[in-house]
């Protein structure tokens, strides 16, 4: 696997290494030794399957606060979507920036996101499915998330928005949203 950082520290882009013959090929998604290298996320809880039916459709962006923190590794194994990290962790010199990049089923990118940060994704293509793995439990009454077009992110979403939930249109603003501690 390549890991390639990200502008938000403790973020990074992986990129399987496939290993082809004339059956197709072969490549690692998860090693807990290459993880723990990297000083990444080693045990996953939870996994969660995310399937967008409409082009534009935006889901996020999301966290988890409470203990253990909740680091997540993203695949998209159908269509392709970009992918979106936002750093709210206290004291960060990132805090409040932002990164993005395209995730597909032709890529195999995968997406490690650091505790602390928000994820979301837009969907580039009609029924786009993403697999995320979760370092932690879903916890109900410590889920959160800050607005998608909040000014002061300045997120730069590739397309008009097609389909958004109830619940994330109406996320805080950054200011509102209490740094990740």
């Amino acid at each position: 696997m390549i890991f390639e950082p990200l502008p938000l520290k403790g973020c990074y882009r992986i990129v399987p290494e496939l290993r082809a013959d004339a059956r197709g090929a072969f490549a690692r998604y998860f090693c807990s030794r290459e993880f723990a290298s990297h000083g990444l996320a080693q045990v996953w809880h939870q996994g969660n399957l995310s399937v967008s039916t409409l082009r534009g459709t935006l889901r996020g962006m999301h966290f988890q606060r409470g203990t253990p923190q909740e680091a997540k590794l993203i695949r998209c194994v159908s269509g392709a979507a970009y992918d979106v990290l936002v750093d709210l962790r206290a004291g960060s010199p990132s805090f409040g920036a932002w990164c993005g990049l395209e995730i597909s089923a032709e890529n195999r990118t995968m997406v490690y996101c650091a505790p602390g940060c928000a994820h979301g994704f837009q969907t580039l293509q009609p029924n786009t499915e993403l697999i995320y793995l979760h370092s932690a439990e879903y916890a109900p009454g410590q889920e959160g998330g800050v607005h998608h077009g909040d000014p002061q992110l300045g997120i730069t979403w590739p397309l008009p928005v097609t389909a958004l939930s109830d619940r994330d249109n109406t996320l805080p603003a950054l200011i509102d949203v209490v740094p990740y501690s």
